[in-house]
């Protein structure tokens, strides 16, 4: 079960330090977890777990496709690899290590994709990812999240710790604004409506889903009643709540920090597509681009993914 934030405005914990805490905290009880990096500890805090635990940490180097040929093996020796990298680094650069030594050798990989899309930043195009969900939800039984906070972020690591299989979660490395309160939980392939409406769905995941609930708010305020689903898990998707939503509704829209190409928006235009639903649509993120450098605010604004920007395509297509 989970509780939204009594206080939406407040940032949470740095994701990176919650991902290497929540991974230090489990190897406390479990000495099969391994923690694998490709020369980026200072950017991941990983090199924190070299230091509390240096028997169960690899440095890999700048050699991602050999950082997933370990992982690989180390699963098959009945270890649980996590593995850090950039996510154009941990999905398109190693997909075919992925795919036949991980997903195709039924290994299990925890493979942690940072800095998605705009939140790249000044690292730029070479560094940005807004094709990452779309690569590795095309993998056979793979499992696909957008975490939206640190809670969420928390939960979705410590889950994947007890799974076998192919897991893929993507997620800034700075703080983002807290949804939900600690302690929550949730359920992989499950969406959570985390606001109420009748007017328009918004299908939403990662730290957006803050943006979408500040234009939610504003648009109530116009007579425009908007309710918001938090998909985090974008594989396996939520049909049945997708198809449930979008009853009565006089439009949907999916918005995603990726492009509108392969990813939740092409998932949930799926969903309606084969069960005949008839609802106007719109697939708001990024459009056919590549990345560029800038800051993390410039680029949200520069791709289109402000709360200001959803709120106008919104009134766009309920006119």
């Amino acid at each position: 079960m989970f509780k939204l934030a009594q206080d939406r405005s407040a940032m949470g914990k740095e994701l990176r330090g919650v991902v290497v805490s929540t991974i230090q905290e489990m190897m406390q009880d479990n000495d099969k977890i391994v923690a694998l990096e490709a020369d980026l500890g200072g950017a991941s805090k990983f090199s924190e777990i070299q230091k509390t635990n240096p028997d169960r940490f690899i440095q890999c180097g700048i050699a991602e496709a050999d950082m997933v040929g370990v992982a690989a093996g180390l699963s098959t020796e009945g270890f649980i690899p996590f593995l850090h990298t950039f996510a154009p680094f941990a999905t398109r650069r190693v997909f075919d290590q992925v795919y036949l030594s991980g997903a195709y050798a039924h290994n299990t990989l925890n493979i942690f994709g940072s800095d998605p899309g705009f939140t790249v930043g000044a690292n730029g195009g070479t560094h940005t990812s807004f094709e990452d969900m779309a690569i590795m939800r095309t993998l056979p039984d793979a499992i696909v999240v957008d975490p939206a906070d640190a809670v969420q972020l928390e939960w979705v690591v410590k889950e994947f710790a007890s799974m076998s299989g192919i897991h893929y979660f993507r997620a800034n490395r700075k703080p983002v604004r807290t949804v939900y309160e600690k302690g929550s939980t949730f359920t992989f392939g499950k969406g959570n409506i985390v606001k109420s409406g009748s007017d328009v769905l918004i299908i939403v995941a990662g730290q957006l889903v803050s943006d979408a609930l500040d234009a939610a708010d504003e648009l109530d305020k116009q007579g425009i009643s908007c309710e918001v689903i938090d998909m985090f898990t974008i594989k396996p998707l939520d049909a049945d709540l997708i198809i449930q939503e979008a009853q009565n509704k006089k439009a949907i829209v999916s918005f995603e920090n990726h492009s509108i190409i392969g990813g939740l928006g092409s998932a949930v235009a799926e969903v309606l597509a084969e069960h005949a639903i008839s609802v106007p649509f719109k697939r708001h993120g990024v459009q056919d681009r590549f990345g560029q450098v800038g800051s993390p605010a410039f680029l949200q604004k520069e791709f289109g993914l402000t709360s200001d920007d959803l709120q106008e395509t919104i009134k766009a297509i309920i006119q």
